[in-house]
């Protein structure tokens, strides 16, 4: 594997380690009355959902308007300056938030879930990196480490994220220590890319023009896309939207059916993780040797989409982790497979874009969903949202395999 890799993946792993971290903390400042991070009074349990939901809505509705922007900007002026100036930003907004936590400061916590959305393209133009830095028939196995990242930083990242925000470990614990500790990993991210990354773009694209509606313009005129990568970014919507769905009030879920605390939702998630990595590090391997990663997407959306409803069925812990496997392993394999099938249909010289146009619209797919979720936990319960994103990623398997038939997409 190229060095210039490492230090890419390095930028995937601590930019998901910073992600889960803040996984077991989030959920207790609007979403858990009972919880000591509770940041509303109480009585204002419902209100606090609606406000969680848009508090998870703020960073992919940033990053649906700004990951075109910051891929174009890596195509016209290189990946190395776009990913320093990015993950400063994400620096910068761990610090706001750990400071809203402080001062409990709810127009705070929104301001900076919208400072990282601005700056959030790093995984996008990562992923362009990477792709520049892979030859064409290792591209799945590059992909499938960035997937390892992916499943590495989820298994440290909740962990930690729960040991830092309890109190009884350290005395100086607390609800902003996740994410002071975030901030700080994503200043050594910046400063690695800085001094020992080398540029992985051959050549510039020195005439694009930089658009701030590009993503709204990418959106509505994806006809200048082949069909093939139109088809992608429909299925990637809706697998997104559907995560979203779940993902949003799954913590709330823990916590009412098997009063999980935060280190438990932290250790939960790392136990996820560790499925994530080995689905990356023994699965994808053994099935991109046999199987073209079109045979491998749609099937793998579908038995993601059963995995996510399964989670409904445990009354007990013990079964809740054996019910993981049938929704990680899945979720691993379209993860590297999509992005890898994703860029092998794209140009170098627009990769940048396209892969900006790509988190775009999955950022598109993110937003909404936890602003419904909110509302419709409000009014129901907290397992409709996941039922939902259960159907929402098994329409996804069903648009893609329909599609890949019709249009007889060849790898």
């Amino acid at each position: 594997m190229p060095k210039k890799l490492w230090f890419l993946l390095l930028t995937v792993f601590i930019d998901m380690l910073g992600v889960g971290i803040l996984i077991p903390v989030i959920p207790q400042l609007l979403g858990e009355p009972g919880s000591m991070y509770y940041l509303l009074d109480p009585s204002q349990a419902q209100f606090g959902l609606v406000l969680l939901g848009i508090l998870m809505a703020m960073y992919p509705v940033a990053v649906f308007f700004m990951a075109p922007v910051l891929g174009a900007m890596s195509d016209k002026y290189g990946r190395k300056p776009v990913l320093v100036i990015s993950i400063l930003g994400t620096a910068i907004s761990y610090f706001i938030f750990a400071y809203a936590i402080l001062t409990r400061n709810i127009f705070l916590l929104f301001a900076s879930r919208l400072v990282d959305g601005i700056t959030g393209g790093n995984i996008s133009v990562a992923q362009a990196a990477i792709a520049d830095s892979a030859s064409h028939e290792h591209r799945a196995k590059a992909f499938g480490s960035v997937g390892a990242a992916f499943g590495l930083g989820f298994i440290i990242g909740p962990f930690l994220g729960g040991v830092l925000s309890t109190p009884s470990i350290l005395p100086f614990f607390n609800a902003s220590t996740p994410f002071i500790f975030s901030g700080i990993l994503s200043l050594f991210n910046a400063f690695s890319i800085y001094y020992f990354f080398k540029e992985s773009i051959k050549e510039k694209d020195k005439e694009r023009k930089i658009d701030i509606f590009s993503a709204v313009k990418n959106v509505i005129k994806t006809k200048r896309f082949k069909k093939e990568i139109r088809i992608l970014f429909l299925c990637s919507f809706l697998l997104n939207a559907g995560m979203a769905f779940f993902y949003s009030f799954f913590n709330v879920f823990l916590t009412n059916k098997f009063s999980f605390s935060s280190a438990e939702i932290g250790n939960f998630f790392a136990y996820v993780g560790v499925w994530i990595i080995f689905t990356q590090v023994v699965v994808v391997p053994y099935v991109a040797k046999r199987y073209k990663e079109i045979q491998v997407i749609g099937i793998s959306y579908l038995l993601y989409s059963l995995g996510i409803l399964m989670y409904l069925l445990p009354n007990s812990v013990w079964l809740l982790l054996f019910v993981v496997p049938f929704a990680s392993v899945p979720n691993g394999l379209q993860m590297a497979n999509f992005s890898s099938f994703l860029t092998k249909e794209t140009e170098e010289k627009v990769r940048g874009e396209v892969m900006g146009v790509s988190s775009s619209v999955a950022s598109l797919g993110q937003a909404i969903p936890p602003l419904l979720a909110g509302l419709i936990a409000a009014a129901t319960a907290s397992f409709v949202p996941i039922v939902i994103g259960a159907v929402v990623v098994m329409m996804a398997g069903f648009v893609f395999i329909y599609k890949i038939k019709n249009a007889k997409i060849s790898a």
